[in-house]
């Protein structure tokens, strides 16, 4: 059964080319394929592509090809390193024609840079790395010139991968950044040190880390699924003087993970500003 996404996608005529395979980059390719898309209509530029993405070659992913292969591309998704992306621009614009989509997911690089390096049609977005798994979020913001078709595809290739949100604001994008593109990082290092302090209370290793990661991927699913709010699934959690009450005593002290990850977020969102020049 096909979605309305994976509809679109399959009747584009020309290429979808992936630039950057990295971890971002792969994660987008393996919803794509996930989807149903063709890994025919696929191409991909990588320097140093992984040994999970060369294995892709028997299914059709044309590697590396010539450019006299890549005529017709529709969309260009820019998955570079953001420090790598003048470097590479030349040679990616050559596949850039008027109507071309270009879909950047490279933080802090701003749709006039993309517009001016590459040409064609600019959404910028950013996805975060569940994407791999169809569970990613993703923002996008497109240039004035873009039309209702280019917007489609893009909306297509980032949907294909987990929700996608629109928004008109770019400069909300370094929040963007900060909150959902960097997000999963923190949750990871929040099961990482979940394990950690139950070693400190006496578990054993293994047992701690096997319980952090299920206790952190539970509660993520209960909150996916559930349409009740984070506040109210955490309260419900909550039993007036009880253990949970004593550790969100500690958690959500004045020196606690509230004013914590307000300083994390504007650090990532800063970081994203300074990329951008």
């Amino acid at each position: 059964m096909t979605s309305p996404h994976t509809d679109i996608l399959a009747k584009l005529n020309g290429t979808i080319l992936l630039a950057g395979a990295g971890k971002m980059g792969s994660a987008m390719l393996t919803g794509w394929l996930a989807q149903g898309v063709a890994a025919n209509k696929l191409a991909v530029i990588d320097p140093a592509p992984s040994a999970d993405i060369t294995k892709l070659a028997a299914q059709g992913l044309r590697i590396n090809p010539e450019s006299s292969a890549l005529s017709g591309v529709d969309a260009l998704v820019l998955a570079v390193k953001p420090q790598m992306f003048a470097d590479a621009a030349p040679q990616l614009r050559t596949h850039v024609g008027p109507e071309t989509l270009v879909l950047s997911i490279m933080a802090g690089v701003p749709s006039a840079k993309l517009a001016q390096a590459c040409g064609g049609k600019v959404v910028r977005a950013m996805p975060n790395t569940p994407a791999a798994i169809g569970r990613g979020a993703t923002v996008a913001v497109a240039d004035k010139s873009v039309g209702d078709t280019q917007r489609a595809i893009a909306d297509a290739l980032l949907r294909a991968t987990g929700l996608v949100e629109w928004i008109e604001d770019e400069t909300l994008m370094d929040a963007v950044t900060a909150v959902s593109g960097s997000g999963p990082a923190y949750v990871f290092l929040l099961a990482e040190e979940l394990a950690r302090a139950g070693v400190a209370a006496g578990l054993p290793p293994e047992l701690a880390t096997r319980l952090a990661r299920e206790t952190v991927a539970g509660a993520g699913e209960l909150l996916h699924r559930s349409e009740l709010s984070s506040e109210t699934l955490r309260k419900n959690v909550t039993s007036p003087g009880g253990t949970t009450a004593a550790a969100l005593d500690v958690l959500m002290g004045a020196n606690g993970f509230q004013p914590l990850l307000t300083r994390a977020v504007a650090a990532a969102a800063k970081r994203s500003r300074e990329l951008a020049k």
